[in-house]
């Protein structure tokens, strides 16, 4: 049976911070976990973004009637490949804060 080995993962701080204030709401909290698992089994399940953006997935979520978005990419270290969660967050304003992140972040500037 081949079976897939799953990619390191490193979060950035803003989507620890993310993570971190949506403990209280276990179903949410979950339901980024879970994709998250998912995306370190596969991670061009997410959509690839172009220009600004070019070389990062994004993945929706959908909880209570809120859209909320998983913003990642996949780096090549000496020791193999990582899943880097660069943000999460609502929808609302989530690509125009990621710009702006992926510009400040020292990490991110490669991309």
């Amino acid at each position: 049976m081949n079976r897939q080995v799953p990619l390191k993962l490193e979060i950035l701080p803003r989507a620890k911070r993310f993570f971190k204030s949506i403990r209280r709401d276990k179903e949410l909290s979950q339901k980024f976990q879970k994709q998250i698992k998912n995306l370190q089994l596969n991670p061009s399940l997410g959509t690839l973004k172009s220009g600004d953006l070019g070389g990062v997935f994004s993945m929706d979520i959908r909880h209570n009637k809120v859209e909320y978005e998983l913003a990642y990419c996949v780096e090549q270290l000496e020791d193999g490949k990582i899943l880097l969660i660069i943000l999460a967050g609502t929808r609302e304003n989530f690509y125009n804060e990621l710009k702006t992140y992926m510009k400040t972040t020292t990490r991110l500037k490669r991309h």
